[in-house]
């Protein structure tokens, strides 16, 4: 195989930067992912990826509907008391999937700066196993200083197939009900 044949074929694996949280003053809960996919960082977007089932189950919990523009999903999180964010700032990663992170060269997001920013979130959601165990390597113990909660959430990803729609929704319904503040 030639040298332009192999690149073709075969992913490169190169530095994922993440985007900026959505955070609103008055955030009671933040949804935490690990990382952007590919699709999500093509888009500039968070959760682009069509497959995805993020947007449906937050436009079932909150409105936030994956048929509305992007801006608006974003102020019905922020209506709703949902910050929006990822464990990682940066990673070395050959295509989308959390497997393939190379965690050697992962950066984390300051999260802790980000919570004592807004004091009214009391819980922290993850979306999936990835991004709970990022967060617990990277702000166990300072998360439980700051007297925040930690969830651990069914991933939203076409990659978690063995949990249908119905129970995710379920069990986002249940993580995403707010602290009372």
């Amino acid at each position: 195989m030639t040298g332009a044949a192999r690149s073709r074929t075969q992913a490169v694996a190169t530095r994922a930067r993440s985007f900026a949280p959505v955070v609103a003053s008055d955030a009671r809960v933040l949804i935490l992912g690990s990382m952007p996919g590919a699709a999500s960082l093509l888009a500039g977007r968070y959760y682009a990826h069509p497959q995805n089932q993020f947007w449906r189950i937050l436009g079932a919990i909150c409105g936030a509907a994956p048929e509305l523009p992007y801006l608006v999903r974003l102020a019905q999180l922020q209506a709703h008391h949902l910050a929006l964010w990822d464990v990682l700032d940066s990673c070395v990663r050959e295509g989308s999937l959390d497997s393939a992170i190379e965690h050697t060269s992962a950066i984390a997001n300051d999260i802790p700066r980000l919570l004592r920013g807004a004091p009214g979130i009391r819980r922290v959601c993850c979306n999936g196993t990835s991004a709970h165990h990022a967060l617990q390597r990277y702000f166990g113990g300072e998360l439980e200083a700051l007297g925040v909660s930690v969830v651990r959430l069914p991933s939203t990803s076409p990659a978690n197939a063995s949990w249908s729609l119905a129970r995710k929704l379920d069990a986002w319904r249940a993580g995403l009900e707010a602290p009372q503040a």
